[in-house]
């Protein structure tokens, strides 16, 4: 279902790369490896026999509600992946994300002040980018992950060109 706010008409939309999931991957199983580890260390005491509180059956729950959480973000991820667009525009750029709350955040040429570019180690070893879009607002956390390094820099270099023209224009 596309709505007038989230998908203007007549606007294509720029997907980041399809590898970008593995890096998504990379980082939700760092992240719920742990969590889990962390939340079966009282159910691993109970059964040890080291604590006597909590009772079994919350030692069993919370580590299990953690993996069912861990699961369905593990299915989400895709389709999160998916679901980030970007599009250039005469007078600014467009970007979207989210499934369920979904959000499209048009950032001017004229407000930006700079444009940066992040490589974490994941990104780097499959060529990939995050793009990242500074103005005079603090709260503008506007983002483009999941980019080709190509496109990344490329699009760098663009904004950061129209940036400049719609400043001298001041």
């Amino acid at each position: 279902m596309h709505t007038e706010a989230i998908d203007p008409p007549g606007i294509v939309w720029q997907r980041v790369s399809p590898k970008y999931v593995t890096v998504r991957l990379v980082e939700w199983a760092l992240g719920n490896v742990v969590a889990v580890l962390l939340l079966s260390l009282p159910l691993v005491f109970v059964l040890l026999g080291w604590w006597i509180w909590p009772p079994l059956w919350l030692a069993v729950s919370v580590p299990a509600g953690m993996l069912v959480v861990a699961v369905w973000r593990l299915v989400l991820i895709p389709r999160q992946v998916r679901a980030i667009g970007y599009a250039e525009r005469g007078d600014d750029l467009l970007i979207r994300t989210g499934i369920f709350f979904q959000r499209t955040m048009a950032v001017p040429y004229g407000r930006m002040q700079y444009v940066d570019i992040g490589v974490g180690p994941v990104e780097r070893g499959l060529g990939l980018c995050t793009l990242k879009l500074h103005t005079a607002s603090p709260g503008t956390n506007a983002r483009i992950p999941g980019l080709p390094a190509a496109e990344g820099a490329r699009l760098r270099e663009q904004l950061a060109a129209r940036g400049e023209a719609r400043l001298a224009g001041l």
